[in-house]
């Protein structure tokens, strides 16, 4: 069975060495940046981020060597060689490196860095810049939480339906382009929380 097989959507389940590569910050954005402007080459790559081509072309080995980006096929012009982040997202899963102290320990770096990545694009958008963009794409943003009371399989199954939502636009707008056209960040953060109720009684 394929890792495309085993998580819908073509999700991979990351393990230790890929972790490892997701440890860096740097690295981080540059995995985020293939996501969301398409391919980069070194060069791009530095003056997005304004740093040093020879940095990012270190760190896009790095994320290649663990299939996390491939070289671009084709010939897009010019000497350098242009990279893509594949289609398909990526699981944090600990089972992946269970029994493993250090992949243990790069999943928990890994998940760190992204998480704060994430938290930083969001409060870039909602404590800042908001103010600046236009009406429709204020009035097309939310960032939402709910409390809801529910079973493990339950949960799974909103999971599912979710996943099956994001994939279909996904795959419906992959490759638009033209007036109009951004590239919009799709989040879903869905986890149990602390039972207080056990801890009131257990302290009682």
């Amino acid at each position: 069975m394929t890792e495309s097989e085993k998580n819908p959507g073509g999700r991979r389940v990351l393990d230790a060495g890929a972790l490892r590569a997701l440890s860096h910050p740097l690295r981080v954005r540059i995995f985020d940046i293939l996501a969301q402007e398409g391919p980069q080459t070194a060069s791009t790559l530095a003056e997005i981020l304004g740093e040093s081509s020879g940095a990012t072309s270190y760190h896009l080995r790095s994320l290649a060597r663990h299939d996390l980006i491939r070289e671009l096929e084709g010939d897009r012009g010019g000497r350098e060689r242009w990279w893509e982040r594949p289609p398909g997202g990526i699981i944090y899963d600990s089972r992946a490196v269970q029994g493993s102290p250090a992949g243990e320990a790069a999943l928990q770096v890994a998940v760190a860095e992204a998480m704060r990545r994430r938290h930083d694009e969001l409060m870039e958008f909602f404590s800042g810049r908001i103010d600046q963009e236009p009406t429709e794409w204020v009035d097309a943003s939310a960032s939402m939480t709910s409390g809801i009371s529910m079973t493990a399989a339950q949960t799974a199954e909103l999971i599912k339906k979710i996943e099956a939502v994001i994939d279909e636009a996904a795959d419906a707008y992959r490759d638009q382009k033209g007036e109009g056209v951004r590239r919009v960040s799709v989040r879903a953060d869905i986890f149990p929380l602390k039972n207080l109720k056990n801890k009131k009684e257990n302290a009682s």
